[in-house]
């Protein structure tokens, strides 16, 4: 994806926090406690597979004990490195504390192809790398808290659970030692959702403001805006199906490993999705016209581009032919260093990686807390959240009733105003939010310094600020 003169995931990471940091007061020694990574664990370890041994290789990064545990999900990808782990750990920190999540920085890897394995192979190669990294508490509820990422989901963390359970049987808070499990596995509602459904709420939170839409080139609200979206995983899909069905955007086109779909009435994301579980790409499907060269949709016109797959597939190879006027990353690092320059200049809008695909961290810190408490979200407040609706309910009717004033209420008011709060509902509300929060933190620095000209510089700013005190205040 990368070309000629173009910095590693890690180097592009690493130079954005020293453009951010040469903006900041921070002693040296600071400086560098916070951007180096604090250890790395490598392990090499084999499972009898289809008679015979496989070894494989995994990773598990700490980048700051600032807090503790600390945070990152586990991707299962051939292509996973231990600069690739590292680096992730790094955007881990700055993104917990950006959204104020109580976690330092983490991430893990195994170089395995999912696709390759039997589902019950997989779970052998799941298990035995868990046990490797339960031993060493690199996994652990109070240590290291694993969550989902590229090529994993909801079945391997409940397969973690269950392993870490067995080796740790007298630990009663041991489903509290990885988030993204299954509702039914001590998982919470709305996390398979969130990291897109987090794009989403940053994109409204962004429209709110007149200053920064005109800062994008864009005017009025979401509705109508046409937006491309590469990668339909977990993130792309969730991010496109909401904002096209709760705010009005038009999809025009949808990036995959196997082309794009391009439609400028729109795409059906959910048809769309089911097409790609039926056939595992987008060759056929009936409605829009299938382009095989997908990298070049990426260079189309549209209002709003969402790179929500791989890091660096914008990079200094494509960057100047991007036109898009707003980019949000909901992938990590889809933006190179290099592209990054590019587009600044160009005067495109990027809001960062750091900040839009922080949804998935924030529900699991929902799912780290509901497990450690023990208690489903809204279990003890929902039906007197509803009695109490109902009373004002019965007395406004009551009111109308004895003075002949005739008043009505909607049918669908009354059933939403009496419909106390579930777990679903207040996992959203807290996500909102929280995106909400981050995103003013960032805004303030972006408008309120002069020497800060980008959203990016204004998390980064943010972030290492808030990481910065928290290292002060442990004496360091």
């Amino acid at each position: 994806m990368s070309v000629a003169g173009e910095p590693s995931f890690r180097e592009s990471v690493d130079l954005m926090f020293k453009r951010a940091t040469a903006l900041m007061d921070l002693s040296p020694g600071l400086e560098q406690k916070i951007q180096v990574c604090n250890s790395t664990y490598t392990v090499r370890f084999g499972v009898r597979l289809r008679g015979k041994i496989e070894t494989f290789v995994g990773y598990r990064s700490v980048h700051s004990e600032h807090m503790e545990p600390v945070k990152g999900g586990i991707r299962y990808s051939m292509g996973v490195n231990q600069d690739e782990v590292e680096a992730l750990a790094a955007l881990m920190t700055y993104k917990c504390a950006l959204v104020e999540t109580p976690f330092g920085g983490s991430k893990g890897g195994l170089c395995v192809d999912p696709r390759q394995w039997d589902e019950h192979e997989l779970e052998q190669i799941t298990r035995r790398f868990a046990y490797e990294l339960i031993k060493r508490d690199l996994i652990h509820p109070a240590q290291n808290v694993p969550a989902p990422d590229m090529g994993t989901g909801e079945r391997e963390m409940a397969w973690i659970a269950d392993q870490y359970a067995r080796m740790n049987t007298t630990d009663i808070n041991a489903k509290a030692c990885v988030t993204g499990k299954p509702p039914h596995a001590g998982g919470i509602q709305g996390r398979v959702e969130a990291t897109g459904r987090g794009v989403q709420y940053a994109l409204r939170e962004f429209f709110r403001y007149r200053e920064d839409r005109e800062a994008a080139r864009l005017t009025g609200d979401l509705d109508g805006k046409r937006v491309i979206v590469q990668g339909l995983g977990n993130v792309g899909y969730h991010a496109a199906k909401f904002l096209s069905e709760e705010d009005g955007v038009r999809v025009i086109a949808v990036i995959e490993r196997d082309g794009a779909i391009v439609d400028d009435k729109g795409i059906n994301i959910e048809e769309l999705r089911q097409h790609m579980n039926r056939t595992g790409g987008l060759a056929g499907f009936p409605k829009g016209k299938h382009v095989t060269d997908g990298a070049a949709v990426l260079e189309m016109e549209c209002d709003i581009l969402i790179p929500a797959a791989m890091e660096g597939v914008i990079n200094l190879g494509n960057a100047a032919r991007i036109k898009a006027p707003l980019i949000i990353e909901a992938a990590n690092g889809p933006v190179t260093f290099g592209a990054d320059e590019i587009l600044r200049k160009k005067g495109t809008l990027i809001i960062p990686d750091m900040y839009a695909n922080a949804g998935g961290v924030t529900v699991s810190y929902f799912e780290w807390v509901k497990n450690l408490s023990h208690i489903r979200f809204g279990r003890m407040q929902r039906r007197a959240e509803e009695a109490r609706s109902r009373l004002l309910v019965e007395e406004l009717e009551r009111l109308s009733s004895d003075q002949g004033l005739g008043w009505t209420m909607a049918q669908d008011f009354k059933q939403k105003f009496l419909q106390g709060s579930d777990e679903l509902a207040l996992v959203r509300s807290g996500l909102d939010d929280t995106m909400r929060t981050a995103y003013q933190a960032m805004r303030e620095v972006w408008h309120g310094r002069t020497d800060v000209n980008d959203l990016r510089v204004a998390a980064y700013i943010v972030a290492i600020d808030r990481v910065a005190k928290t290292y002060r205040s442990k004496g360091l």
